[in-house]
This record gives structure tokens, sequence and C-alpha cells, in this order.
């Protein structure tokens, strides 16, 4: 449901398979799940994507998975817990200041806007597959069509889970065939979840859709505490 149409849906899953799995094996249990969603949104949403937007945000927030990748190596699984809930509370504060503001707020249009959230969301990405606000933040913020949304969220994330799965195979080693062989029995239940948030999408109007975004995002910040 979070890859095609009720994104902050998604933040939901972290903490959830964080408290079962622990924080580092989890990011890596979910990253290949994320996939097989963002398989189904792009070829959905394929014809709604901005590319200019994806080219903006794309070149920094590989450089924030790269910097992620040796900062999340280096630290203690309990350090990374809480970094990922820091994360994950952080991006819907700011997600939630933006939008409570829209109205007093001149929309940054500077490549230094696009460059710090690329960085943020390559950082959160990594650490727990929690950049979900971040990209709301940019999308919301250029008050983009909810096709639009969606389309370009679902391709800049497709694109960049990709480009994180080398890293968790061979540096992270949280990926494994025992994981990955437990992703593949929940395509079914994936593929429900992608076309039951297409039927939903189609039923909301544009402001519902904002609300929904930003009233799930929020309440899955309550389960970190």
């Amino acid at each position: 449901m979070a890859k095609t149409g009720l994104s902050g849906v998604g933040m939901m899953v972290v903490p959830i398979l964080a408290n079962a799995f622990g924080g580092r094996p989890s990011v890596g249990l979910l990253l290949p799940i994320l996939i097989f969603a963002d398989i189904l949104a792009v070829t959905w949403y394929n014809r709604h994507a901005q590319w200019k937007h994806i080219l903006r945000l794309l070149p920094w927030a590989l450089a924030g998975i790269l910097v992620a990748t040796m900062v999340g190596k280096s630290i203690s699984d309990l350090t990374f817990n809480r970094l990922l809930a820091a994360l994950v509370i952080g991006g819907i504060g700011i997600l939630v200041w933006q939008d409570l503001r829209s109205g007093k707020l001149r929309i940054p249009t500077s490549r230094w806007f696009a460059a710090g959230l690329g960085l943020l969301g390559g950082f959160s990405t990594m650490i727990g597959n929690a950049a979900g606000p971040v990209m709301a933040l940019y999308l919301l913020s250029m008050r983009l069509p909810k096709n639009v949304y969606i389309g370009t969220g679902a391709w800049f994330f497709f694109i960049v889970n990709l480009s994180k799965a080398p890293l968790h195979v061979w540096s992270w080693r949280t990926i494994t065939l025992d994981s990955f062989l437990l992703d593949v029995l929940l395509i079914p239940a994936i593929a429900a979840g992608a076309f039951l948030g297409i039927w939903l999408v189609r039923l909301l109007p544009e402001r519902i859709f904002r609300i929904i975004v930003i009233a799930t995002t929020l309440l899955s910040a309550l389960l970190l505490f």
C-alpha cells in the first residue's frame, strides 16, 4: 500500500521489524520487500514520474547512502537502533512542521534544498529504509498532483533501493539466502497491498490524500515509543 498510494503506512513497518528482528537485520530483511513493491509501483505509475525531481535528488542520495554504509558498519546494535528511531521521528517532525506552515512558508527552490534532503534521504534510507518523510517533504513542497507524487517517488526509491542491495549483501551482510527466501514468501501479500493502494488512491481527493500521507506517517512514529 505504501508504494502505490499511502506512503506514510510504510513507516509503520520499520519499528515493527526492528522490534521483531533487531534494527540492523530488519533493514536487510525489509529491502527486498520494498524492491518487489517498487517494481509494481513503477509499472503502474511509470508515465506519471517527473524525472527532473529524481535527477535533482539522486546524486546526493547516493552520497548519503555511502556515508550511512560506513557509519552503520562501525556502530553497535544499540546505537543503530537509537539512530533508526531518531531518523524516523525527525522525519515526522519536519514533515508535519512543513505542512502546518505551508501557507506561510516560502517553498525552497535552491539546489541546496535538494542537496540537503537528498543527503538526508540517502542516509536515512540506508540506515533504516526510513527516507519516506524526507522524500514526502520534498515532493509535497513541490505541490505535485497525487499521481505525479506517487510516480516520482516510486522511481526514485526503486533506483535507490537497487543501489543499496549490493551494500547490504557484501558490506553489512544483512541480506542472506534465508532472509531473501522469507521475502519471496511475502510476494503475494506485497502484490495484494499494492493493488489495494492503487484502489484507495483512486477514491481519494487531493486534499484527503495529503492528510492521509501525514497522518499515517505520524501514527507510525508512535510505535517507536
